[in-house]
C-alpha cells in the first residue's frame, strides 16, 4: 500500500539548482549562495543568478538590466483594464488576472538575443511591478506615470506607486526585500508553477496560477495579516493580553512558525534590522515594539520563531505601502524565482502525476433505479 503524505510533507517531488531550504539549520541559499552573502549584491544581479546560474560580470549584468527595463511597457488593453477594474478588487487578483491578459498578446521581441521563454521570463519580471503600481494609483483616480528606463526594480516600483523617485534608503531596503523573497524552493506557489508548466503550458498560465497561490493566507498573504494583527492588538501595553487570549482560543498568530524553517527563519534578521531602522526614522516605534514583544512571547512559549512575513510587513508599511499591496510585493520579488522554475522544469519536463489513496465506499456498487432511492 502507498503511503499518504499529507501536502506531500517530506515527499521530493523533483530536483532543482535554483534553492534549497535546510529547515533544520536555518540556511537558505539560491545556487549555492548563502542569503546572507547575496543581500550583498543588486535584486537585479539575483535576477542573473537564477536564470543564468551564476553572478554577473558588469557587462552581462548591464545587459539584463537594460532587456528588463526595455520590457516595462505594458500593453494599451491591459492598461484599459487595469483603469476599468473595480476599485474595490484586491491588488493581487487584479494582478493574477493582468499576467493572464498578458499571454494574449503577441510581445514577441528581436533585439533580446534569448530564447522565447526566457524572453518572456523577463518580460514577466519586469512588467508585475508596473501592474501593481498602475492598479493602485488607477483605483485612486491617479494618473499613471510613464515608464522609466533610469531606475532599478525597487526603485522604479517606488517611483510609480508614489509618484517620485525614492531615496536612496527606501529603494535599497526595498531592493533587499527582493533579494530575500526571489527564490525558496518548492514552495506552494512555486509548486503550483511547475506542475502547470509540466503540462506543457504556457508561462502566463503557470505565472497566474502561481499568483493564485501565494494569495492564500497560509502563503504570501500572510504578510497582510501581520499588519491587521498589530493595527488589532493597537498598543505594546495590549500585547501579553491580546496573545495569551488568542492563543487560549488556539488562533493562528500570523507570521509565526514555519511549514520548513524549525529554527530563525535566516531571512527574518534582516527584515526586522530593517523594520528597526524605518521605524527609528519615522519616530513610530509601537509597530516594531509590538512585534519583538509579540515574537518574545512566542518563542518563550511556544518554541516558535518570527518567519519572513512578521517583520516584511512593518518594513513595508513603514515605507508607505498600502497593507493590500504587500502580497502583490511578494509576488513582484518571486516573479524571478518563478519564472527560473519554469524554465528549469521545461529544460527536462516530467509531467507531475501524483497518486491519490482512495477512501471512498467500497467497490461494487450497484445504481438503485431513481425512484427506489
Amino acid at each position: 500500500m502507498s503511503v499518504v503524505s499529507k501536502g506531500l510533507e517530506g515527499i521530493v517531488a523533483a530536483e532543482t539548482r535554483l534553492g534549497e531550504v535546510n529547515g533544520a539549520e536555518g540556511i537558505l541559499f539560491y545556487c549555492g549562495y548563502d542569503i546572507n552573502e547575496l543581500v550583498k549584491v543588486s535584486y537585479e544581479e539575483v535576477v542573473y543568478l537564477l536564470y543564468y546560474n551564476k553572478l554577473p560580470n558588469r557587462a552581462e549584468l548591464e545587459k539584463l538590466t537594460t532587456a528588463l527595463r526595455a520590457e516595462r511597457e505594458l500593453p494599451q488593453g491591459v492598461i484599459d483594464f487595469l483603469k476599468t477594474a473595480p476599485k474595490t478588487a484586491k491588488p493581487i487578483d487584479i494582478m493574477r488576472t493582468a499576467v493572464s491578459m498578458l499571454g494574449c498578446y503577441d510581445q514577441k521581441r528581436h533585439d533580446i538575443e534569448v530564447s522565447e521563454n526566457l524572453a518572456n521570463a523577463i518580460r514577466l519580471t519586469s512588467q508585475i511591478g508596473v501592474i501593481a503600481a498602475y492598479f493602485h494609483r488607477a483605483r485612486q483616480g491617479l494618473e499613471l506615470p510613464p515608464v522609466r528606463k533610469d531606475l532599478s526594480e525597487a526603485a522604479h516600483f517606488l517611483y510609480l506607486v508614489n509618484g517620485e523617485v525614492p531615496s536612496k534608503e527606501a529603494e535599497k531596503t526595498l531592493d533587499i526585500a527582493y533579494i530575500l523573497h526571489a527564490e525558496h524552493g518548492f514552495n506552494a506557489s512555486t509548486f503550483t508553477a511547475r506542475v502547470v508548466a509540466s503540462t506543457l503550458s504556457d508561462m502566463y498560465s503557470a505565472i497566474s496560477a502561481a499568483i493564485g497561490a501565494l494569495k492564500g493566507p497560509l502563503h504570501g498573504g500572510a504578510n497582510e495579516g501581520v499588519i491587521h494583527m498589530l493595527e488589532e492588538i493597537g498598543s505594546p501595553d495590549k500585547v501579553d493580553a491580546w496573545v495569551a487570549d488568542a492563543l487560549a482560543q488556539k488562533k493562528k498568530i500570523m507570521g509565526i512558525g514555519h511549514r520548513v524553517y524549525k529554527v530563525l527563519d535566516p531571512r527574518a534578521p534582516h527584515l526586522r534590522e530593517m523594520a528597526i531602522q524605518l521605524t527609528s526614522q519615522l519616530g513610530e516605534s509601537k509597530w516594531i515594539q509590538m512585534s519583538e514583544r509579540i515574537a518574545q512571547i512566542m518563542r518563550e512559549q511556544k518554541g516558535l520563531n518570527a518567519n519572513v512575513d512578521f517583520y516584511s510587513a512593518t518594513v513595508y508599511y513603514s515605507l508607505g505601502i498600502p497593507t493590500d499591496l504587500f502580497t502583490p510585493i511578494f509576488a513582484i520579488a518571486r516573479m524571478s524565482g518563478w519564472t527560473a522554475h519554469v524554465l528549469e522544469q521545461w529544460s527536462e519536463n516530467r509531467l507531475f502525476r501524483p497518486l491519490s489513496a482512495y477512501v471512498g465506499k467500497p467497490y461494487g456498487q450497484k445504481v438503485v433505479p431513481i425512484d427506489e432511492r
